[in-house]
């Protein structure tokens, strides 16, 4: 199990779990599951993501479920909106001066992305005759029940060590792979010689 206070290097891939986007990955760090679901970014670096049990900066149910994982183990969690991004809010729904979105309000119509004053972020819903703009900045999966599958890579008091601890399990993965492949070339060539003399 993972103790509050240490890091834990993670492979992490979230889907919806309803609606009619149930299925749909909105977010991952395996660069495989990113290219297979049509979500790859070139500006986006494929890692696995540190995080520090108990900090407070993971969704709480993903925190909680760490806490019951081993170095090794991969579960898929469910999460309920209060343990993911939150209930959905009407209060977060607002008014607020366009000129405030953007240089130029003209530019903004509903879905347009936008932060405002106070370093919000939310997404315009409508543009009003008075200048005002209508902004929901609830989480855009805010009210979603949605399944994470996570795969504990390593663990440590901090990150530098769940990355060298991380990077070393890699580098044994890789001369296992080489050798394996060199084991596989050597019985091939043994076979076509076996084959070549069966043939004289």
């Amino acid at each position: 199990m993972v103790a509050p206070g240490r890091v834990a290097a993670i492979h992490f891939t979230g889907r919806i779990a309803e609606g009619d986007a149930v299925g749909e990955v909105f977010d991952t760090t395996d660069v495989d599951v990113a290219l297979e679901e049509g979500i790859y970014h070139d500006h986006r670096d494929y890692k696995p993501l540190e995080v520090r049990v108990g900090e407070g900066k993971i969704l709480p149910g993903i925190d909680r479920a760490l806490r019951e994982m081993a170095v090794g183990e991969q579960r898929t969690v469910e999460l309920e909106p209060e343990e993911a991004f939150g209930a959905y809010s009407e209060e977060r729904v607002l008014e607020v001066p366009a000129e405030t979105l953007a240089s130029d309000p003209s530019d903004l119509e509903p879905g347009t992305l936008v932060r405002d004053d106070n370093g919000r972020t939310g997404w315009i819903q409508a543009v009003e005759d008075d200048g005002r703009a209508v902004v929901d900045f609830n989480h855009e999966l805010a009210g979603t029940t949605i399944e994470c599958d996570l795969h504990v890579l390593a663990v440590s008091d901090d990150s530098t060590e769940a990355t060298d601890e991380l990077l070393a399990d890699e580098r044994s993965l890789s001369r296992s792979k080489e050798v394996d492949a060199d084991e596989a070339g050597a019985d091939e060539t043994n076979a076509n010689e076996a084959a070549e003399e069966k043939a004289d």
